[in-house]
């Protein structure tokens, strides 16, 4: 066989770049076929092997950047943890109202851990499902599967299947922002539209709360479109008191933060007011009073407790200052049948 048929041959068994190992058996044989076979039993396995290793390693530096960045954020929860792990060694030499705090804020810092980590494990989860999925692909091309079919076929599935399951993806899309922001959590009150109660469970697809009926809501986080969160941070109870339009209304004014001021100095549990309370002034001139507005900022969750103390101790103060709280009043006029007797006949007079 002349040089040139054998070259023909050879680059028709092992390409137009023969490796080694094809080029060895072609030599040893003469045949195409044992070393094309020879030649994919080889180089395909190290070719696979190769890109799974790769995708490995990036997989790898990929988590280890998502670890990264979720323990940037992290850090400051960290420190603050800290501080409250030597308050807590230190309750019991505290004021109660101030060990309660501290237990408070503990519980605020393991939300806001339990809330990286989530973040983290979801980030992850994305980026390995992503590079593992490229990786399949290569490998398929690798093999000598035809991509180009697949693909088709698989944008087709993927478009019917998008179709079916928009809502399901929207879910999840709205349950990761939902934990990056930390718009709500286990504890919070929320008024999230369709529902309004406390958070029980917070996933990546729907939000558990409770109402104060105890019926149990499970809404998918896609439906959320508006969250209002009640005891983030801080709260506010205002209440506003009628007054007789005889009243003093400096006196009055006088009363209602007497009173007020007086359980912020307190400090009850229930009832914790954060800020001094403040009297804003008349807010409406109704048919039967004048409301005049008070304001008090409290702790998270206790504005609702705090407005049942403060009603109920207004009341007593008013009583005891002679202030008159007014209720609505309506005058009937009451006619017999022989008051309608008498002005028929006194019609007929009159003609």
């Amino acid at each position: 066989m002349t040089p040139v048929l054998l070259l023909a041959d050879l680059t028709e068994a092992c390409g137009d770049s023969p490796g080694l190992v094809c080029r060895w058996v072609f030599d040893r044989t003469g045949s195409t076929d044992l070393a094309a076979a020879a030649s994919w039993l080889v180089n395909k396995p190290i070719r696979v092997l190769g890109v799974l290793l790769f995708a490995w390693l990036i997989n790898r530096l990929a988590k280890r950047t998502i670890n990264r960045f979720v323990e940037s954020l992290a850090n400051e929860t960290d420190a603050m943890g800290s501080a409250l792990v030597a308050a807590r060694r230190a309750m019991r030499v505290l004021p109660t109202k101030t060990a309660e705090r501290v237990e408070e804020l503990t519980d605020r810092t393991e939300r806001s851990k339990q809330r990286v980590t989530t973040l983290g494990a979801v980030l992850r989860s994305i980026a390995s499902a992503t590079i593992w999925t490229f990786a399949l692909l290569i490998i398929m091309g690798e093999i000598g599967i035809n991509l180009g079919p697949l693909i088709a076929g698989a944008g087709i599935a993927g478009l019917a299947v998008g179709f079916g399951a928009q809502t399901l993806v929207r879910d999840f899309l709205a349950g990761i922002f939902i934990i990056i922001e930390d718009q709500y959590g286990v504890g919070d009150v929320v008024d999230i539209g369709p529902a309004t109660g406390t958070i029980e469970r917070v996933t990546l697809r729907t939000t558990r709360l409770r109402d104060v009926e105890g019926v149990l809501w499970v809404v998918p986080n896609g439906e959320i479109h508006r969250v209002g969160n009640k005891s983030q941070l801080w709260a506010r109870a205002i209440l506003d008191v009628g007054v007789g339009y005889s009243t003093d209304l400096d006196r009055a004014v006088a009363v209602i933060e007497e009173v007020a001021v007086e359980l912020w100095r307190e400090q009850l549990p229930e009832a914790t007011i954060i800020e001094r309370p403040e009297v804003w002034g008349v807010q409406d001139l109704g048919d039967s009073a004048i409301a005049i507005r008070l304001a008090v900022k409290t702790e998270p969750a206790e504005q609702w407790q705090t407005a049942r103390l403060l009603r109920a101790r207004l009341k007593q103060a008013l009583d005891e200052a002679g202030i008159e709280i007014p209720f609505p009043q309506r005058t009937v006029w009451m006619r017999s049948e022989a008051d309608q007797g008498v002005r028929l006949l006194a019609d007929g007079s009159g003609d």
